[in-house]
């Protein structure tokens, strides 16, 4: 059998990741038909086919599950035979608001450590207006911020939009509000751009509300959530599995969405290609 196609076996991987031939176009920073042609190039030099693809969905065969970890293996050692002679190990720093993952975080970060194995990635979560700041200060190669304002955020020093985040009222399936009482709110500091928007919404809605508990981010306030004490504004996407939107069984306000938005400042080719990985697999949490 000759050699592989790096690139293809490359390729194989990404959609196996992230489900999904445009998310894969994405990464690689290629159009689907040519990301198409090497996977079918792989199946041609394997002669097994890999892929079961659908209209909607995109599943390994069990030819391709089979292949999956060899896969890996191949392109860890591609990574470290490249490294071999690096002066200095390449550093991608990224700051992403806390809105903007959950659960699914550690899947993000293995997905960019899969396609760079060499890459030493420095990651911090926190308040997107801090996190703003600090890539102005050059503190981050890149940020993922939730913009407050979509048509000014979205064309800020060349942002890119990731996603558009919907919102909803969160709260325990046995949530029970009292009629006449204040609404118990779960939110962060009075910085936070989802409280004041959660805030901004029942005041003019005319809905009282009392807040119960102040996080310190939002595992934090999606705890007090699935405690049963207290509703909150959270992204659905990121929301915990056990919570559901309240907002139309209590009459609460609708949420206006917002964009997730992508600010890099990056001049390495290998951190470009890595920051691509972690955007298209963000994109595929939105399903």
């Amino acid at each position: 059998m000759k050699a592989l196609d790096i690139e293809c076996v490359q390729a194989f991987v990404l959609v196996a990741d992230l489900a999904s031939f445009t998310r894969a176009a994405e990464a690689m920073d290629a159009t689907q038909s040519a990301v198409s042609l090497k996977i079918k190039r792989l199946e041609d030099e394997l002669g097994r086919r890999l892929f079961e693809r659908t209209p909607r969905k995109v599943r390994l065969t069990a030819a391709g599950q089979l292949f999956l970890d060899r896969a890996r293996q191949l392109i860890a050692a591609h990574g470290n035979a490249l490294e071999a002679f690096a002066i200095e190990r390449r550093r991608l720093s990224i700051g992403i608001s806390d809105h903007a993952v959950g659960a699914e975080l550690p899947l993000l970060l293995q997905r960019v450590k899969r396609a760079e194995p060499g890459l030493v990635l420095e990651m911090q979560v926190g308040s997107s207006r801090d996190l703003l700041a600090a890539f102005d200060a050059g503190a981050f190669d890149a940020v993922i911020v939730l913009g407050h304002d979509t048509r000014q955020d979205a064309g800020r020093r060349g942002g890119e939009v990731l996603l558009s985040e919907s919102f909803g009222w969160m709260a325990a399936r046995d949530f029970a509000h009292r009629p006449g009482e204040p609404l118990p709110l779960a939110a962060q500091s009075d910085s936070c751009g989802l409280r004041s928007m959660g805030v901004t919404a029942l005041d003019a809605a005319g809905i009282a509300w009392s807040e119960v508990f102040v996080g310190g981010g939002v595992g934090t306030i999606a705890a007090a959530v699935s405690a049963g004490l207290a509703i909150a504004v959270l992204s659905r996407r990121v929301a915990p599995p056990d919570v559901v939107d309240m907002g139309p069984a209590l009459g609460l306000p609708p949420l206006p969405p917002r964009d997730l938005v992508l600010y890099a400042s990056l001049s390495d080719p290998t951190a470009r290609q890595s920051l691509r990985t972690l955007a298209a697999a963000i994109r595929s949490t939105a399903g």
